[in-house]
């Protein structure tokens, strides 16, 4: 009885078939995100840096959608704001997106980190949003 070639191949990196649909389940972890009621992303995205003061204004909305956020991929909320401002990795495979909310030492180049008000959006290890944490500054 011959095999298929998806299990030849698991067979030779050394996992069951059985393994297969773990590895398949796991791929298909975090959920696609729906639109935000009143919330604009393409505002959001064309203010890198928070430097023309346009993401202070869109973070309530958004944080009225932050249950919609929670086991969000990180590839959907990238599509969604951006790609972070700044990225810090964390243990294992956990990071944390920085998105400035207001314009500050941040903003000239060579944008240097600054302790300006952020969005801080937090990855677990399946690479989906477990917190986030909005300045309070940032509403003021």
């Amino acid at each position: 009885m011959r095999c298929s070639p998806l299990v030849f191949c698991l067979r030779r990196l050394g996992l069951r078939p059985g393994g297969a649909v773990v590895l398949l389940a796991l791929a298909g972890c975090g959920h696609a995100l729906p639109p935000l009621p009143g919330f604009e992303p393409a505002r959001w995205r064309a203010d890198a840096y928070g430097c023309q003061g346009q993401r202070a204004a869109l973070l309530p909305a958004l944080l009225q959608a932050r249950d919609r956020l929670y086991a969000t991929r990180a590839d959907d909320v990238t599509a969604l704001l951006g790609h972070p401002d700044e990225e810090e990795l964390r243990e294992g495979t956990e990071k944390v997106y920085i998105y400035y909310l207001v314009p500050g030492p941040q903003c000239p180049p060579p944008h240097r980190r600054s302790v300006a008000p952020c969005l801080r959006l937090h990855f677990g290890p399946l690479g989906t949003v477990t917190e986030i944490l909005a300045d309070p500054a940032a509403s003021q």
